[in-house]
């Protein structure tokens, strides 16, 4: 008899709650078992009408080579004493990328603490990466940390994504500025592909510090005041990207076609290096010379907010 179908659960946080792991959990699973077929793992499909999507829970069991009422008991948020080995077998069945492999893992099995932690700091940038930055002329770049926000940045990347300087600290955030800044969808051509890179970011994120108060208060507020969020943080979807390319409509260059890499630092792996740089000769490389004599100027013509700075 097929399982009855489940509604979808909130575990979006209120008033800067922790996030609900076990529901975490539990949703992250769902969604992975409802996007696969019996004929993409090799299985049987007669033809019966489904009341749920993708694979029933018996289906995805047998694939992993567990008991149902176990597996069962995992997809409801339970994941007390799951072996890794479980988890490595459950991850092959629902064909999980490395980034969700991680993201399962740090769901069903999070990192004990020894005591509560304190409320957390402002991420510290060493003082040499910073002046990296600087030294860095004619490549937009800046560090990202935790919660994607934008700790430190160098006078081209302003100059493309405009002047963070004039934004409170709070709202040096991609989250924020994808979600609830209109220029910045003006700004980004692929804006869709965009935000669900910062969900999915913000996924990987909740899904290894899910106290963090201030992650479960970026994604209330968003939650409120975002339609788009709403929809994709209900996916689950986890992934990590590298690199890329990023196609935007500068204000005042028009067209631009950046390749971008991340680099994560060894020493503090919650922070990011990311630079972007165009093709040699490119319309796009000749748009950032030109970004880069005009100096402030660009950077007080691009996208800067009119919000005044803290």
């Amino acid at each position: 008899m097929d399982e009855q179908p489940e509604p979808a659960q909130d575990t979006s946080a209120e008033a800067g709650g922790p996030l609900d792991r076990r529901a975490e959990l539990s949703e992250f699973l769902r969604t992975r078992r409802a996007r696969l077929k019996p004929e993409d793992v090799g299985l049987p499909d007669f033809g019966r009408h489904r009341r749920v999507p993708g694979l029933r829970r018996e289906e995805l069991a047998q694939l992993a080579g567990v008991s149902v009422a176990y597996y069962t008991r995992l997809e409801q948020g339970n994941g007390r004493n799951v072996s890794a080995e479980v988890l490595d077998a459950i991850a092959r069945a629902l064909r999980l990328t490395d980034a969700e492999h991680a993201h399962l893992t740090h769901l069903a099995k999070p990192k004990q603490h020894k005591k509560k932690q304190a409320a957390p700091t402002q991420q510290q940038v060493r003082s040499a990466l910073r002046q990296l930055l600087d030294t860095m002329d004619g490549i937009p770049a800046y560090v990202v940390g935790r919660r994607s926000d934008i700790l430190v940045w160098n006078r081209m990347a302003a100059a493309v994504f405009g002047d963070w300087a004039q934004l409170p600290p709070q709202e040096r955030n991609w989250a924020r500025m994808t979600f609830l800044k209109p220029e910045y969808r003006e700004l980004f051509v692929e804006w869709e592909q965009k935000a669900t890179d910062i969900v999915s970011y913000l996924r990987m994120d909740a899904g290894c510090h899910p106290d963090d108060p201030r992650l479960s208060a970026l994604v209330g507020e968003l939650s409120v005041k975002s339609e788009e969020f709403r929809r994709l943080w209900a996916t689950h979807d986890v992934k990590e990207k590298s690199h890329g390319v990023k196609r935007m409509q500068h204000p005042l260059v028009g067209r631009l076609e950046l390749s971008f890499e991340t680099f994560r630092l060894i020493d503090d792996e919650e922070q990011s290096l990311i630079t972007y740089h165009a093709e040699p000769g490119s319309p796009s490389a000749e748009a950032l010379r030109l970004l880069a004599s005009w100096g402030t100027d660009a950077t007080r013509a691009g996208t800067q907010s009119t919000t005044p700075q803290a």
